[in-house]
């Protein structure tokens, strides 16, 4: 198949993108800035610009898939007003923008696969959560993110693109991501949990996300929020022991929040530190996924290795 994919320099884009040239299939790299001859991991590019609405959507015709996993880090830096707008406008443009381009083409894609996460649901305390439960009754930052972040794909879906939302949760991955931030503490042994620790904590491992977007393209019956966590989600304590575990650490002292706050603020330590979801890939199993990493002691282990 011809894919194009956006956010390919991420965690889950460079995973993703390896897997494709590994399995054989032609893929498109959409770029901001392209360097001449730039090829590196795939097997052309395209240029756009999503904060200038531009894109060269003639490069896009014939395409079978569309993969678009672009955006402005979520936990990388302190909320400020300016950074949450960035982060907002980030995914909300290039999704716009990449939906009417493709609703525009000539030679259609089949399935748009985009990026989403369990935000959406908002913090939800040991509440089960499938794709068919209500959104949160006052929406948080993250909520209202993942709502329009979704809806932005509208002009696809009006177009006859079957349309995925990944509503992804925490990737357990080598080299980036939520891992990369608490190995060094926790091999030093002051790795502990967060809070009071029962907040659950939705994952899923690097290989198992690579998979279920692939079984996302695959599955001409999968569309609309797809939740892509793992089968077990786990409270903050038990992922703490886990890792610790594997590590060959104690972690007898709490994460003290007022570090995590004076460096991240306390919004973005509240909604992704403190508060959980408890999250069931549904709709992922029901069609048929079968998971390679079923507890988050097969995940860690799978990145640590």
């Amino acid at each position: 198949m011809r894919i194009a994919v956006t956010g390919s320099s991420g965690l889950i884009g460079t995973a993703l993108l390896a897997r494709l040239v590994s399995d054989g299939h032609e893929t498109v790299r959409l770029l901001r800035t392209v360097v001449g001859g730039d090829a590196a991991g795939g097997d052309g590019v395209v240029q756009w610009d999503p904060e200038a609405g531009t894109i060269d959507g003639s490069a896009l015709e014939g395409l079978d898939a569309v993969v678009h996993l672009a955006g402005a880090g979520i936990g990388d830096a302190r909320w400020t007003p300016e950074r949450k707008q960035l982060i907002a406008e980030s995914r909300t443009r290039s999704t716009d923008l990449l939906a009417r381009t493709l609703s525009g083409l000539d030679v259609k894609p089949t399935v748009l696969v985009s990026g989403s996460a369990i935000g959406w649901y908002g913090g939800r305390g040991d509440e089960v959560l499938t794709e068919d439960s209500a959104p949160p009754p006052e929406p948080d930052f993250l909520a209202r993110l993942c709502s329009d972040w979704e809806l932005a794909t509208a002009p696809a879906e009006e177009a006859g693109i079957r349309t995925v939302h990944l509503r992804t949760g925490i990737v357990i991955g080598a080299g980036g991501g939520v891992l990369s931030r608490m190995l060094m503490p926790f091999r030093l042994g002051l790795g502990g949990r967060i809070g009071d620790g029962r907040q659950y904590m939705s994952w899923i491992s690097i290989a198992d996300e690579v998979g279920a977007i692939l079984h996302a393209i695959n599955a001409s019956g999968l569309a609309g929020s797809v939740n892509l966590t793992g089968p077990t989600p786990v409270t903050n304590t038990e992922f703490t022991k886990t890792l610790g575990r594997l590590l060959h650490r104690p972690t007898l002292f709490p994460t003290p929040l007022f570090g995590l706050r004076a460096l991240y603020g306390a919004e973005l330590v509240q909604h992704l530190l403190v508060e959980g979801q408890r999250v069931s890939p549904a709709k992922l199993t029901a069609s048929g996924y079968s998971f390679e990493c079923e507890t988050i002691e097969s995940a860690l282990g799978a990145a640590l290795r």
